[in-house]
């Protein structure tokens, strides 16, 4: 079997490559394993005595909760989470990464330029549920829609695309819960992959139309239409009112072309799922690599699951560019320590059971991949929830590490694609912005081959760079956003996973 992976002079757990059977000796030393260990899973590579760190990637990843030996299978029946210690040292490593921004001539996409000076790389017609009542029918309207054939003649629309939710009323009028879903809702209305859209109510709900519509501004209904299924005479005739006005706007949104634009208008949304063992050594470094190329165009990588970079802030807050921008991510930390505290949970109840599976033991172990998608080069500013992102290089963007969740921020604030690494297998897609896959080994590349968009399993394989890899996925961005179909989009993923983030009391 291939020799395991110690990934840093101060660990002390080495990476299976390969599944170990059960009497072998991956380091031909030490007790032979009592049972098969899967590939992805650590051994120690020294002894640790029970209370003693686990070391990973050089960072603490758990504490031994009995004496572990030379050789032994070390996962959470041996380690277990205790919090880290947070002696930040803010800025200490932000010279280092101003240097890491690499240098490369300026490049371009071909993209929607809109109205507002954003840059689109899809063109959708958006309905929009300001609440779950509407939602059954801006999902019965597009349906009808797309399977009238109308769309056929205006092959430049990339579809209609149905934002409904399951929230919108039975929630307070005012405070974060509702400043969270009008920034959702108004943020993928105007976001720049979206053409026009149509606010759909059900006419006496918390979240009311009227609200959506004091945003539209000088665009008035140029782009942006609203009805309520009271107003307009029930969900039959709203279903039909939805497709009139589609009908009627089609001709204008078509009219919109892909022209040369460059890439510093890209928001490239960094997330992960279903994470494994070799997250955190092929597909969320190399993407790490990619985030940096995007950076050095001056677009934006826009990190985020603030309890998926738990125990690993303090990496990024080492190249924070201010003091302000690190205390904004340590406030978020904060308030997740106490959200989960209230709830009675820990900040270690992900990883997930797929994850362990996969090989990781702990948050703190999850979080040191997680939070390599967001490559080296400085953390320039941090965002709320759904808020739009405007500053270029690396931003993170507080949100739940639960996908769907996530990314519905993310988009909100503009990204207009999505990378997404995954080791244990994913069939995630997005709406309206695509979804790109990266598959962390060559097994998962070839269990999934119509979900994958790209294998990072030859970093290990068959020993690709990293700086390549992270290129490919560079280079995949770039045709994405130009309008290549990723394979989410080709299986018609992401009708299902707009989830605004749910915060207050349901009523």
């Amino acid at each position: 079997m291939a020799d395991p992976l110690v990934l840093h002079p101060a660990d002390n757990v080495a990476v299976l490559t390969a599944r170990a059977a059960a009497g072998a000796r991956p380091l031909g030393q030490g007790a032979p394993l009592p049972q098969p260990v899967s590939a992805g899973h650590k051994i120690a590579c020294r002894a640790i005595p029970k209370g003693g760190a686990v070391v990973k990637l050089g960072q603490f990843i758990g504490t031994a909760s009995a004496d572990i030996g030379v050789g032994a299978h070390v996962h959470s029946h041996n380690c277990g989470f205790m919090s880290p210690r947070q002696d930040y040292a803010i800025g200490a490593d932000l010279a280092q990464a101003e240097a890491a921004i690499p240098r490369m001539p300026p490049l371009s996409f071909m993209g929607y330029l809109r109205g507002d000076g954003r840059v689109g790389t899809r063109n959708y017609i958006a309905l929009v549920a300001t609440v779950n009542c509407s939602a059954t029918v801006i999902r019965k309207a597009a349906a009808e829609i797309e399977s009238s054939g109308l769309l056929d003649q205006f092959p430049s629309v990339d579809g209609i695309v149905a934002l409904a939710h399951g929230t919108g009323c039975g929630m307070a009028s005012s405070g974060r819960g509702f400043e969270i879903l009008d920034r959702v809702l108004w943020g993928h209305a105007t976001h720049p992959n979206v053409g026009a859209t149509v606010f759909v109510g059900l006419g006496c709900e918390v979240m009311q139309i009227a609200r959506m519509q004091s945003h539209f501004g000088p665009a008035g209904t140029e782009r942006f239409h609203a009805l309520t299924i009271q107003d307009t005479g029930g969900t039959r005739a709203t279903i039909d009112a939805i497709k009139a006005h589609v009908a009627e706007v089609l001709p204008e949104v078509s009219r919109a072309a892909r022209s040369p634009q460059p890439m510093s208008a890209l928001r490239v949304a960094l997330q992960c799922g279903g994470s494994d063992g070799f997250s955190s050594i092929t597909a969320n470094p190399a993407l790490g690599v990619a985030s940096d190329l995007v950076v050095a165009q001056g677009g934006s990588a826009i990190l985020s699951e603030t309890p998926e970079i738990y125990g690993a802030e303090q990496l990024l807050l080492r190249r924070a560019a201010s003091d302000g921008v690190a205390r904004k991510l340590i406030g978020q930390i904060r308030w997740w320590e106490d959200y989960t505290a209230q709830t009675g949970g820990s900040m270690d109840n992900n990883p997930s059971p797929g994850n362990k599976q996969g090989g990781i033991t702990t948050i703190l172990e999850k979080s040191l991949g997680a939070a390599s998608k967001g490559g080296a080069t400085p953390l320039r500013a941090v965002y709320d929830y759904a808020e739009r992102v405007t500053d270029p290089g690396l931003v993170f963007m507080d949100t739940p590490g639960y996908d769907p969740v996530s990314v519905t921020g993310q988009i909100a604030g503009g990204a207009q694609i999505v990378v997404f690494t995954t080791g244990r297998g994913s069939a995630f897609g997005s709406k309206p912005a695509p979804t790109i896959k990266v598959a962390t080994s060559d097994r998962l590349f070839a269990q999934m081959p119509d979900d994958m968009d790209l294998n990072a399993g030859d970093i290990l394989s068959a020993g690709v760079a990293l700086q390549d890899k992270g290129r490919e996925i560079f280079d995949v961005i770039r045709a994405v956003a130009s309008g290549q179909v990723t394979k989410s989009e080709a299986l018609g993923l992401g009708d299902h996973e707009f989830v605004p983030w749910q915060i207050g009391a349901v009523m």
